[in-house]
């Protein structure tokens, strides 16, 4: 089976292996859609804290179930949509609920090798049925998941104000889901290609440039109050530390990226504002639904999805997509 393999930072190599046998317990998977995330971009650009190289990238994924355990609900044929945080089962963090941030986790296509390739074969409980959504649908669950579990960790209510910074495919899935918890959301980015989509594609009202003066503006939006909650998407950690100076007072701040650097604060801005501090990894279960919930109810565009090329393509067009200039929101590999 064709497997596209990331030797080395900027590297990218097409190779032959062979079909994995499906394991007991496990469900053999046809791949078919291939979701670019930022994570693969970093993994390409050299710049994943958690990775070591030769690795098979991708983890945002959809696939038709080949083969399934006897028993299982998952029928030869259906479309599901994966899992990618292959988690123990058994240590606390898993115990109490939270497979997102297992101990022992092995995240496909960065820990373990990937969906960048024709079939692969996992745990059945990490292949979720998609009734109802298409393959392309399906291969957006995981990052839309990431935002609606970051959401759901800041406790979003209506009538909130919230600002996410950092307009890319997180930081627009952490808007479309606030937005769908009836808050009022402001999304703040350097690149006005990305808050002209937020608007046009989102709904997004209120959109601020970087500038000199963005402070000000947001103050103003807010009456001087800032926001009830505030979300990091830059993967930035100049951005990261800034972003403390925008939430209100009893507010919340999200740190939804992750970078290989130590974050400071002023401690008494923190402690006086009695400020929520919280990191949000990865998704669990309850996410995936929410999202797929959406999805059926129309509540998530397919515009979306910006680029598309076929797995045989990738070696040769990967690269493409760190352009800023090909304005990329959602890349899928199509694999045939």
């Amino acid at each position: 089976m064709l497997t596209i393999i990331c030797d080395e930072p900027g590297k990218l190599s097409a190779i032959e292996r062979d079909k994995p046998a499906r394991g007991e317990g496990e469900v053999l998977l046809k791949v078919r859609r291939i979701g670019v995330c930022g994570t693969d971009l970093h993994i390409f650009t050299g710049n994943q804290p958690y990775l070591s190289y030769p690795r098979v990238m991708g983890h945002e994924l959809a696939a038709t179930v080949e083969e399934a355990p006897e028993g299982s609900s998952l029928q030869v044929g259906d479309i599901v949509s994966i899992i990618p945080y292959i988690s123990c089962g058994h240590c606390n963090a898993c115990l109490k609920g939270k497979t997102n941030c297992c101990r022992n986790i092995g995240v496909l296509g960065v820990h373990r090798d990937g969906g960048m390739t024709e079939y692969l074969s996992i745990p059945e409980q990490f292949a979720v049925k998609a009734n109802g959504l298409t393959l392309d649908q399906a291969a957006m669950v995981e990052f839309l998941a990431i935002g609606a579990h970051a959401v759901a960790r800041a406790r979003v209510e209506k009538g909130q104000k919230v600002l996410v910074v950092g307009a890319g495919p997180i930081g627009l899935s952490v808007a479309i889901f606030a937005q769908l918890e009836g808050a009022e959301v402001t999304v703040i980015d350097g690149r006005a290609d990305r808050l002209e989509f937020a608007k046009s594609q989102l709904g997004i009202t209120s959109t601020v440039a970087l500038s000199d003066d963005d402070a000000d503006q947001l103050s103003a939006i807010t009456n001087g109050d800032f926001f009830d909650a505030v979300f990091d998407a830059t993967g930035n950690p100049k951005a990261m530390e800034r972003g403390f100076s925008f939430v209100g007072h009893g507010g919340t701040y999200v740190l939804v990226s992750i970078v290989s650097s130590t974050i400071g604060f002023s401690d008494p801005e923190f402690h006086k504002r009695e400020t929520t501090l919280l990191g949000s990894r990865n998704a669990t279960i309850a996410d995936f639904e929410r999202v797929m919930d959406a999805m059926r109810a129309g509540q998530v565009p397919d515009a979306l999805i910006s680029h598309r090329m076929h797995l045989s393509d990738v070696p040769d067009r990967f690269s493409k997509l760190t352009d800023p200039a090909q304005a990329v929101v959602k890349a899928l590999i199509e694999v045939a």
